[in-house]
């Protein structure tokens, strides 16, 4: 219903309690996973600190929850900081997941040890479990859900709430399939595409984008601008290094110019090479294509394990948000 897990819950409540929202002062990370610790998750400090981080990276989560300040990692791979100096709030994105939280919309529950309450689920205005996806490995159970655009979305929810018998032809003109926040081309046929939204399972290719620069006499660079979602670009380059070192590609050279965008550029060892021969060879012995195998493995009502499809997911959700609304109301004539 709110797409999180209980470490993520746990911590969006305790800085909401702490009144850290997306236009107050920042506070220390060890402050915050600190309290989570002590009021709500009785678990190590730091696989709390670690969910906390991912929850700000841009390139981990397509909606980041949490704004941090200082160093929270980067796509080469690199750990944050340690807990003692980086900074976080609340994200304006985590502002959704809240709205009515302090208007009985949701129950509340002991926490672990009776002394304080927490929330059961959040309000969650929007289907953040589709926006920002899920994965994770349970008891005996496995999740991959993957990440999804804001404004499709909402337009294929206003589509489900005006008619909850629209087909998945339909919903797929609507909702065209993932969204990654590292971007990349999304290869998939339209049948496949319609099977993974209707049974909740099957998987599709994920091809970093590039680009032919040229430089004139008939010479040429390439760059990849583009990478797949959770790959370390550090890897990717080390790759097609070892691939170069060992002749196995008509590559002279390799470098990497990325700032806050990607930009990985290769050099060609001659003029007569084609780019995308060249690329396609790339694509087979390295990360810069890779395969994204989709599990909609959801909790229905936060307790019973099920594969959904797209269309029943986003149907729960709206039976949610139905019962928030009811209860807010209810609260605000009282």
């Amino acid at each position: 219903r709110d797409g999180l897990k209980p470490v993520h819950r746990r911590i969006i409540y305790s800085m909401y309690e702490l009144n850290l929202k997306n236009n107050s002062q920042f506070k220390k990370c060890a402050r915050i996973v600190g309290d989570v610790m002590g009021k709500f998750h009785p678990h190590g400090d730091q696989a709390i600190y670690d969910s906390l981080v991912r929850m700000s990276q841009d390139f981990s989560i397509r909606y980041p929850l949490i704004e941090g300040q200082g160093n929270f990692g980067n796509i080469d791979g690199d750990n944050a900081a340690a807990m003692r100096y980086t900074e976080a709030r609340l994200d304006i994105n985590a502002n959704s997941l809240l709205e009515g939280l302090d208007q009985n919309a949701v129950d509340f529950i002991d926490n672990y040890d009776g002394q304080n309450k927490e929330p059961s689920v959040l309000p969650a205005l929007l289907p953040n479990i589709i926006l920002n996806g899920s994965s994770g490995i349970a008891v005996g159970m496995a999740t991959n859900i993957p990440p999804h655009n804001l404004n499709e979305v909402i337009k294929g929810l206003v589509e489900l709430i005006n008619n909850n018998n629209i087909t998945y032809k339909k919903i797929l003109k609507i909702i065209k399939g993932p969204d990654f926040p590292t971007g990349g081309e999304v290869v998939i046929n339209q049948e496949n595409l319609f099977n993974i939204y209707n049974k909740g399972k099957g998987n599709f290719l994920i091809k970093s984008k590039w680009k032919k620069i040229e430089l004139g006499k008939g010479l040429y660079n390439i760059e990849i601008y583009e990478i797949p979602y959770q790959v370390n670009k550090n890897r990717i380059i080390e790759n097609i290094a070892n691939l170069v070192k060992n002749k196995k590609i008509p590559i002279e050279d390799v470098w990497d110019e990325s700032d806050e965008s990607i930009r990985i550029i290769l050099k060609p060892k001659n003029r007569n090479i084609k780019p995308n021969i060249l690329m396609d060879v790339l694509f087979n012995h390295t990360d810069l294509s890779v395969k994204y195998h989709c599990n909609f493995n959801v909790l229905v009502d936060g307790k019973i394990p099920r594969l959904l499809g797209l269309k029943e997911i986003l149907l729960n959700f709206i039976d949610h948000r139905r019962l928030v609304v009811k209860r807010i109301s209810i609260f605000k004539i009282n």
